[in-house]
């Protein structure tokens, strides 16, 4: 610890000088960044937004602090069975005007791997918040091919910012946005009957749409691994944008409506047989009909011939 601590007091923390905090703020200090390392977590990592400053010098980058939460969502997407611990009694707090340099080893498992890091947090205490103003690891040449660092996923980021889909999804009033992270497709060969598809992907050809919004719910589509989303605006009357996920195969391709607000299917999947009724869009599979109704097109196999319907669907 004592290598972390003279490299954060000489170059990482902003301090001018490295204190001791004050006994009576201790506990508030460690009990913040225990809560911060408790939400490392796929379920729990949208929550990780609340804990940072708006703006963040992460891993020696400055990011914004929904820039953070991605990177975090992505890392647990990486490696679902991630997990950190942080040994309460090898954390140490140093303080200066507000700040607080917190130092500490993480102890991280990932894919069968176990690994220690040191590393550090600093921390400011404004309006009676704490707030991340820094995040990183010790300077140490071990770190440099450590694949659980940020540097490793930026490609992955990119791709994922580029795919982005904004709207309202939790009607707040304010802009969200939504990605899928999918499964990466291995083969794919259409069977003679268009519901039926034979897939190989690399881990479980499972789909998943995530939101920026910490307050909203991911949905997990199984036996999707091409797709595309669509902003449905509201359907439904409650102030909230729906979205729509298309499930793509071969032969067919599926309209998910999801209530993103109320963690929800609107309806069933909407599905078209897309070798016989081409060139479908949006528009001519999915209408909004009056207060609360929309009007769905699919298609469906009467007597032997594939032929397009109608149906009108009230929402509750």
């Amino acid at each position: 610890m004592k290598y972390v601590y003279v490299i954060a007091c000489t170059l990482v923390v902003l301090f001018t000088a490295c204190n001791e905090v004050d006994p009576k703020n201790e506990d508030d200090v460690r009990a913040f960044v225990k809560r911060w390392n408790e939400n490392h977590t796929q379920l729990k990592a949208p929550f990780l937004q609340r804990y940072y400053m708006d703006r963040v010098a992460y891993y020696g980058k400055e990011r914004t602090k929904r820039e953070v939460t991605q990177d975090k969502l992505v890392l647990f997407e990486q490696f679902p069975d991630y997990t950190q611990e942080i040994s309460d009694g090898e954390m140490s707090i140093i303080k200066e005007d507000g700040l607080y340099l917190v130092i500490f080893t993480k102890n991280v498992k990932y894919g069968g791997v176990t690994e220690e890091y040191e590393s550090y947090l600093s921390i400011l205490l404004k309006n009676g918040d704490y707030k991340i103003m820094r995040e990183g690891v010790a300077d140490d040449p071990k770190n440099e091919n450590a694949i659980i660092l940020p540097k490793f996923r930026e490609t992955v980021i990119a791709k994922t910012r580029n795919r982005q889909l904004f709207g309202d999804f939790n009607g707040d009033g304010l802009s969200d946005y939504a990605y899928i992270n999918g499964p990466t497709l291995l083969s794919d060969t259409a069977q003679s009957n268009v519901s039926e598809t034979t897939a190989i992907c690399k881990g479980d050809c499972t789909s998943v749409i995530i939101f920026s919004a910490p307050d909203l719910s991911p949905f997990t589509i199984e036996n999707a691994y091409k797709s595309n989303l669509e902003n449905l605006r509201d359907l439904n009357g409650d102030g909230a944008d729906e979205i729509g996920f298309w499930n793509i195969k071969p032969t067919t391709k599926s309209l998910y409506i999801f209530d993103a607000a109320n963690s929800r299917l609107l309806t069933p999947p909407v599905v078209i047989n897309t070798a016989v009724h081409k060139n479908l869009k949006l528009i001519d599979v999915l209408k909004k009909s009056g207060p609360k109704k929309i009007t769905v097109t699919r298609s469906a196999n009467r007597n032997g011939t594939w032929v397009l319907e109608s149906e009108v669907v009230v929402l509750d």
